[in-house]
C-alpha cells in the first residue's frame, strides 16, 4: 500500500512538473488537443470538431437560391465501387454537378443537406477567392504587393501572390502529426496572431512551392486589415450573400481574444454550399450573371505558378488526370471540391477519411477513384437516356 501512495504521488508529481514545464515553454495548448482529439475518441482533428472552438458566424443572405436539379436526379445509382469507398472512408456526403444541375446526391451516416463539417484546407481556395476579390474592390493592389505594406516586419520581397501560391519561404513547420509543429500550435492555440508575426522569412520568396498553412494565416491576416472586416465577414458580404447560401457557416477563430479565424482552415458548412464555389470558379467568376469575380483571377488560380510544380496554382490544386484541365479544393481528411470547366462537371465530397498518395504523386489516390466513378455513372446516365 505505501509503494502504491508513493508511487501515485510521484505519478501527480510528475503531471503537474509536465504541465509545469509544457505551460512555460508556450506548449499549453496541448492541452486543449488532448481534450478536444483524444478525450472524444478521435486521434487527429475531425469533420465535427467545431463545437469544441469559438466561432465567427458567417451569415447567409435573407433569401436563399436553390441549386437546379437535373431532370435525371439520383436517376443513377452510385457504382458499387462509389459506395463501398464512401462507406469504408466514411464519407457525409457526395454530389455531382453537370451543368449547373446536381444530378447525384447521397448522404452517409447520419448527415444530410444542412449538415455541417470541417473544410479544413478548403478554405485555402476560399481565402485567395478573398484574395482576387480584395483587388477588385480596391482594398489590394495586385497579387505583387509587398506583405510588408500591412505588416512591416516582413521581407518587403515576400508578395501576397507568394502567399496564395505557397511560395512564401517562411519558417512555418508544416507536420500534421508532430503535437510541438506550427500547425498544431495554431490549430489548438489562443494566439495565431502573435505565432504568426513570430515567423520570419527564411527561404527567397516567390521562387518555389512549398505548401504551409501559414501563407494562408498570414494571408487572412492581410485581408483582414487591408478591408478592415473580419475574414467572416468579408465572406458573407462578397460571397455567402451573393450567391445564397442555404444557411449560416461557422468559421473557427483562435480565441475570444485574438479573434482571428483559422485562415487555412476551418470553416463548418454543408456539400451544398462548399460547391457553389466549385460553380462559381468553373464559370469563370460569374454567378446568375453577375461578375462576382473578375474571370482573369480564375484563370490565374487554375493554372500552375511554378513549372516544377504544376500541381498547384493559387489557392487551388491542379492536375491533368483524363486528360482534362482540372482544378480543385482539398481538405486534409479528402475534403474535395472539383472542377472540371471542359465537361461542366464538378464533384464534391466531404468525409472523415481519404487514400493517401503512392511515390511522388501530389494527389491522394481517392481522388482519382472519386472522379473515374463519377464519369462512369454520367455515362450510364447518358445511356440510359438514349
Amino acid at each position: 500500500m505505501k509503494k502504491l501512495t508513493r508511487f501515485l504521488l510521484l505519478f501527480t508529481g510528475f503531471l503537474l512538473l509536465a504541465s509545469f514545464l509544457l505551460y512555460i515553454f508556450g506548449y499549453s495548448y496541448l492541452f486543449k488537443a488532448i481534450g478536444t482529439v483524444y478525450f472524444t475518441g478521435h486521434t487527429t482533428a475531425f469533420i465535427d470538431d467545431y463545437p469544441y472552438f469559438e466561432n465567427h458566424l458567417i451569415e447567409n443572405a435573407d433569401s436563399v437560391q436553390p441549386w437546379e436539379i437535373a431532370d435525371n436526379y439520383n436517376k443513377t445509382e452510385a457504382t458499387k465501387t462509389l459506395d463501398s469507398l464512401n462507406e469504408k472512408l466514411g464519407t457525409a456526403a457526395f454530389l455531382i454537378i453537370k451543368n449547373d444541375r446536381i444530378v447525384f446526391e447521397k448522404y452517409y451516416q447520419d448527415y444530410g443537406k444542412l449538415s455541417r463539417t470541417n473544410s479544413f484546407s478548403m478554405a485555402k481556395s476560399i481565402v485567395t477567392a478573398l484574395m482576387f476579390k480584395a483587388i477588385q474592390d480596391g482594398y489590394l493592389r495586385n497579387i505583387q504587393q509587398p506583405v510588408s505594406d500591412f505588416f512591416p516586419q516582413f521581407d518587403p520581397r515576400l508578395s501576397l501572390g507568394d502567399l496564395s501560391s505557397m511560395s512564401s519561404g517562411l519558417n512555418w513547420n508544416e507536420n500534421y502529426y508532430n503535437p510541438f509543429a506550427s500547425t498544431a500550435r495554431s490549430y489548438f492555440g489562443e494566439n495565431n496572431r502573435e505565432q504568426i508575426l513570430e515567423l520570419q522569412v527564411t527561404e527567397t520568396p516567390g521562387k518555389e512551392f512549398k505548401y504551409l498553412s501559414g501563407n494562408t494565416e498570414l494571408l487572412g491576416m492581410v485581408i483582414e486589415k487591408a478591408t478592415g472586416m473580419s475574414l467572416s465577414e468579408y465572406l458573407s458580404k462578397s460571397f455567402w450573400k451573393p450567391m445564397g447560401m442555404n444557411d449560416d457557416a461557422l468559421w473557427q477563430i483562435d480565441s475570444r481574444k485574438s479573434n482571428l479565424e483559422k485562415a487555412y482552415c476551418c470553416i463548418a458548412s454543408n456539400a451544398r454550399n462548399f460547391a457553389k464555389f466549385g460553380r462559381l470558379f468553373e464559370n469563370y467568376g460569374d454567378w446568375n450573371g453577375t461578375q462576382l469575380l473578375d474571370s482573369s483571377y480564375v484563370a490565374l488560380a487554375s493554372r500552375p505558378r511554378f513549372e516544377k510544380s504544376p500541381y498547384y496554382g493559387y489557392g487551388f490544386w491542379l492536375s491533368n488526370y483524363r486528360n482534362k484541365e482540372i482544378f480543385y479544393m482539398r481538405g486534409v481528411l479528402g475534403q474535395y471540391v472539383i472542377i472540371i470547366p471542359e465537361d461542366h462537371l464538378i464533384i464534391t465530397r466531404l468525409g472523415q477519411k481519404f487514400i493517401r498518395k503512392t511515390g511522388d504523386d501530389k494527389h491522394y489516390k481517392d481522388f482519382y477513384m472519386y472522379i473515374d466513378e463519377a464519369y462512369k455513372m454520367i455515362e450510364d446516365a447518358a445511356q440510359n437516356q438514349s
